[in-house]
């Protein structure tokens, strides 16, 4: 969801080109843009909070149900503040679109004309790529953490797991692989910009490629080197896309 800019002389006449902006009238336009940002996350917070329900015991439990995890409750009113925080959380992450929307029509003064009309577009694709990561977590990483965690260790000792802990690591995992999935457009970013070239990223591949299996060895739960791969492989392939994207943006710079 995209807010329209309905306050009048925020600087949006501006973004024309035609008229400079001062420093007071950045500080104004930011003030606006986190407005709207805040508006579209209280929006989505009361709606996830309307149906928070299904969305903890059909979505966010489904990861310990298929490990056959045991979850308990450690502390009073923990469901209670436990609803809230996942309910906002949920509120964040559904107004990204508006998030990476204002944040580009903040940004919009400093492009040229003919780089505003894609304005759009990157939000369109900042977006998927942040809840392909999402998703990849959710259906590839979190059965394989669960799975593991739950099975780990001796029979003597009976797994159960904290809530507010389960929630924390389900949380975490797919807000780390959205955050990842965006190497695309900080490529795109900054090859625009001038800071970072196809030739660069070509030369120092092999660092990328041994930092990202240091990566997936990090965010992997499990030691077997599958899980690993699993994770590495997308991100692998994510870098050679960041380079294709950093080609075509780097030769229209």
């Amino acid at each position: 969801m995209a807010l329209d800019d309905t306050i009048p002389n925020n600087g949006d006449e501006k973004e024309s080109g035609d008229v400079e902006m001062s420093f007071l009238d950045h500080i104004e336009e930011l003030r606006w843009r986190i407005i709207y940002s805040l508006i579209g996350i209280v929006i989505f917070t009361i709606v996830a909070w309307v149906f928070i329900n299904p969305l903890i015991e059909i979505v966010l439990l489904k990861p310990a149900r298929d490990a056959h995890a045991s979850l308990q409750n450690l502390r009073p009113f923990g469901q209670l503040f436990l609803y809230f925080q996942v309910a906002i959380i949920i509120g964040i992450v559904a107004s990204i679109p508006n998030i990476f929307y204002q944040l580009w029509k903040f940004i919009a003064p400093a492009l040229k004309k003919s780089e505003r009309k894609y304005i759009l577009r990157i939000v369109f694709f900042s977006t998927f790529c942040f809840l392909a990561g999402i998703a990849f977590a959710y259906f590839v990483m979190l059965p394989m953490a669960m799975k593991f965690a739950a099975q780990f260790g001796t029979e003597e000792i009976k797994n159960e797991f904290a809530i507010d802990e389960y929630m924390s690591i389900i949380i975490s995992i797919m807000l780390s692989a959205g955050v990842v999935f965006e190497l695309p457009m900080v490529s795109f970013f900054l090859s625009k910009l001038g800071i970072l070239s196809p030739k660069f990223m070509r030369k120092y591949r092999r660092h990328a490629i041994v930092i990202i299996m240091v990566l997936a060895a990090i965010l992997t739960p499990g030691t077997d080197p599958v899980s690993q791969v699993i994770l590495a492989v997308p991100l692998v392939l994510l870098y050679e896309i960041s380079i294709f994207i950093s080609k075509i943006s780097y030769k229209k710079s």
